[in-house]
């Protein structure tokens, strides 16, 4: 089996997810590739870090997506908190306007994934994180604050593809 993003250990990568992840596990649009996504969480191929905002934010969604990720042994996850060094380095995306003043909290998980060192950050979200400029853009920020960059891809890029060699 490939690598899935070069760089990455192929035993156990950490993967920092955002809502909108496991909200698509129960949406129409990006449902089957997220549910493809979360088998391999199933099969102990990955560990999803979680931090607390994901928890913040799944208190006010729909009760299926709420719940969802209390299915999974507690040894599937890895967790973090939102910290001085996480707020600091958030503020300095918003400083350096990598987004606007309405992004705070995509802001705050990108930190949260680059402070914690996981190999990718996943999300559904196109606007303010999975986006090429952005990611251009915390990357500059993460370089000039001391911090490797942060690969951000979107779950379609972090499932196994089977394919004829």
């Amino acid at each position: 089996m490939q690598d899935l993003v070069p760089g990455l250990d192929p035993i156990r990568p950490r993967i920092y997810i955002d809502t909108s992840v496991v909200g698509a596990y129960y949406g129409h649009e990006f449902r089957s590739i997220t549910r493809l996504f979360f088998r391999r969480l199933e099969e102990g191929e990955l560990i999803f870090v979680l931090s607390d905002l994901l928890e913040e934010e799944l208190e006010s969604a729909p009760d299926e997506v709420r719940e969802h990720l209390n299915r999974y042994p507690e040894d599937c996850f890895e967790r973090v908190r939102l910290n001085n060094e996480s707020i600091q380095l958030a503020n300095r995306y918003m400083a350096e306007k990598v987004v606007g003043e309405t992004s705070l909290q995509d802001c705050r998980h990108i930190a949260l994934a680059t402070v914690a060192k996981v190999d990718v950050l996943a999300s559904w979200n196109f606007r303010h994180m999975v986006n090429w400029d952005r990611i251009q853009g915390y990357n500059l920020v993460n370089i000039q604050a001391g911090y490797p960059p942060i690969e951000i891809r979107n779950p379609r890029d972090l499932i196994n593809h089977t394919h004829d060699d």
